[in-house]
């Protein structure tokens, strides 16, 4: 069994005395393990870093087996990824929420690009944060669980809504939360792409995000928590303000 892909490092960990086991996500292969064989080496361990993107040839005798890689280097993102603590927390809170939600060996090209894309805007902290916040909605989405912003689900209103149902993931307008309003999430404009995004909106869009990927994907939070490098990037985001 063999295949030949490109993808994105995710993780990289000893195995052996001169081994390594990386996951990558690949565009047909979805997220997938294998072995390094001479990962630790000095020429090899430094191309190993998560979030480089790799030509990657793939070998095993069955399909169900790990099986070995041998990568090439296409580009890194090292030296970006460490020019700074919200790039860095970014591109971790990428990898980690790729490991945490993807199954293994299952394809999700859609998301593979966007996932892509958003990497290669590492260090334009301008402009991240905004990206980061649409691949969180598009990873929702890719997995089952995208919300329905166009109208209150209460009203049928397009207009004023300012809302989400942390029960459905629909909109919800000003007039149709009524009582409800203290039980609902925000929904800034910039989650709907309309007006100006303002980093405090990007935050509370991050809030309403964090909460539909804890409560849809992590599920109980004592056996399967959301990835703390997420967090740290909130936390480094909401620092910068």
């Amino acid at each position: 069994m063999e295949w030949r892909d490109q993808g994105i490092l995710l993780s990289s960990r000893r195995h052996g005395e001169t081994s390594a086991i990386i996951e990558v996500f690949t565009p047909s292969r979805g997220r997938h393990a294998g072995i390094v064989r001479g990962g630790t080496s000095r020429k090899i361990s430094p191309i190993l870093q998560p979030g480089a993107q790799l030509d990657l040839s793939w070998r095993a005798r069955l399909e169900d087996h790990i099986g070995a890689f041998t990568v090439e280097p296409v580009r890194s993102r090292a030296a970006i990824a460490m020019g700074g603590r919200l790039t860095l927390a970014g591109l971790n809170a990428v990898t980690g929420l790729i490991r945490f939600c993807l199954p293994e060996r299952e394809a999700h090209l859609p998301l593979y690009r966007r996932t892509e894309t958003l990497l290669d805007l590492l260090g334009q902290d301008d402009i991240w944060p905004l990206a980061y916040l649409k691949w969180e909605l598009s990873l929702l989405e890719e997995l089952g669980y995208g919300l329905d912003l166009g109208a209150c689900a209460v009203t049928g209103a397009t207009e004023g809504l300012i809302y989400v149902s942390p029960k459905s993931g629909r909109a919800v307008s000003r007039e149709g939360a009524g009582e409800w309003a203290d039980r609902l999430l925000p929904l800034p404009d910039v989650l709907r792409g309309v007006g100006p995004a303002g980093d405090a909106e990007i935050a509370q869009g991050l809030k309403t995000t964090g909460y539909f990927l804890h409560t849809r994907l992590a599920g109980d939070a004592a056996s399967k928590p959301l990835p703390e490098a997420r967090a740290r990037f909130i936390d480094a985001f909401n620092r910068s303000i």
